[in-house]
């Protein structure tokens, strides 16, 4: 099945993609790779999840943050590329989560990205390489940024 179509069997809207705070674009191509710049987990209003995973964020509500950020990003790539049907893999994940000093369960926040991109295009085309790493802070203090890899077709 195509992502566009798991999509509507999901009933998943994407929300509008969202315009970079900075000097910067949502993505470039180079050849079959797509880079995707880092973003955050912003809402259908327009407001960023915010907060410190471990003092002012569960585990959980850093899994629900990760897979907003997924949305965001499914969002963004279709901007970039036209259509998500156009991903032919995932190749590499890079997981942010602004962490307390203690917190110790990046990987699990980041589950909620990773999830959701296997939910859309299958193990197989959706889990690549993957880091989830712990930041003393975020910008905005948002509670989770994550950049990407994709191998995409013409």
């Amino acid at each position: 099945m195509s992502a566009e179509a798991k999509l509507k069997e999901l009933g998943i809207e994407l929300p509008p993609a969202p315009r970079p705070i900075g000097n910067y674009v949502a993505g470039v191509r180079a050849g079959k790779l797509l880079f995707m710049s880092g973003i955050g987990p912003r809402r259908s209003d327009g407001s960023s999840i915010t907060g410190k995973l471990g003092a002012d964020l569960s585990t959980d509500e850093g899994y629900a943050a990760a897979r907003a950020v997924g949305l965001n990003m499914l969002a963004n790539i279709r901007s970039v590329i036209g259509s998500l049907d156009k991903v032919e893999r995932v190749v590499k994940v890079l997981g942010m989560v602004n962490s307390a000093p203690d917190f110790g369960e990046m990987p699990k926040v980041i589950n909620g990205f990773s999830d959701l991109f296997v939910e859309i295009f299958g193990a197989e085309r959706g889990r690549g390489a993957r880091s989830a790493v712990g930041m003393a802070a975020l910008p905005n203090q948002i509670a989770v940024e994550v950049e990407m890899v994709l191998l995409v077709s013409d």
